[in-house]
């Protein structure tokens, strides 16, 4: 089970990514993604190594950019339909470091699992302003499709708050996030807690 899967976005963020990834691990967090898109290379590659070292007891993966996973020594990478492929990533990485893709079809998560991918995350499941790019809703009709055909691990993504969490979750989902409805808010761990509460309390779907 994954759970509650940490994303970062300071564009949002009240306290700012350092403080809201510290107070995801005090919320006992097991995957950290660190996602931005508006600073140079050298800015990312100084942030995502702060983060490196305060996540010693979470899985640290960084969002498309293999060069700065390579660079802070991360966990792993999680990559997006129009990133590097899979193939030539692992070949980068080695066999030992995880690496997640997004799929948006059954096709997709059919062909990733197949290639040897770690786990999956579906977006957008809800209609979400977090990410501009992110496409049109799926709802948990297609979750409930890619989760009846592959085995592993799922994390769903896109519109997601508390009140439709328990959906996901009942759905057949190892884990989900919801970046608004966390790092908006003043007291990050708490709001996270709210949702890793909802997966000891939420029977999952059966896996097929």
């Amino acid at each position: 089970m994954i759970g509650y899967y940490f994303i970062t976005d300071a564009s949002l963020s009240l306290a700012g990514n350092i403080s809201d990834v510290k107070n995801a691990l005090l919320a006992k967090v097991k995957f950290v993604q660190y996602r931005t898109k508006h600073l140079s290379t050298k800015e990312m590659y100084t942030e995502a190594l702060k983060l490196r070292k305060i996540c010693r007891k979470a899985i640290f993966l960084v969002n498309d950019r293999l060069d700065i996973a390579l660079g802070v020594d991360a966990d792993g990478v999680h990559l997006g339909q129009d990133d590097l492929p899979y193939q030539v990533a692992r070949k980068l990485l080695g066999e030992k470091k995880i690496i997640g893709v997004t799929v948006h079809s059954v096709k997709d998560a059919k062909e990733a699992k197949e290639s040897g991918v770690d786990y999956l995350s579906v977006s957008p499941i809800f209609a979400t302003n977090t990410k501009q790019d992110a496409g049109k809703p799926s709802g948990t009709a297609l979750l409930k499709k890619i989760r009846e055909a592959v085995s592993i691990p799922i994390v769903a993504i896109g519109g997601i708050g508390l009140s439709n969490a328990a959906e996901i979750i009942r759905t057949g989902a190892d884990g989900l996030c919801a970046i608004s409805a966390v790092v908006t808010k003043r007291n990050v761990r708490r709001e996270i807690e709210k949702f890793q509460g909802l997966f000891k309390n939420t029977a999952r779907g059966k896996i097929s």
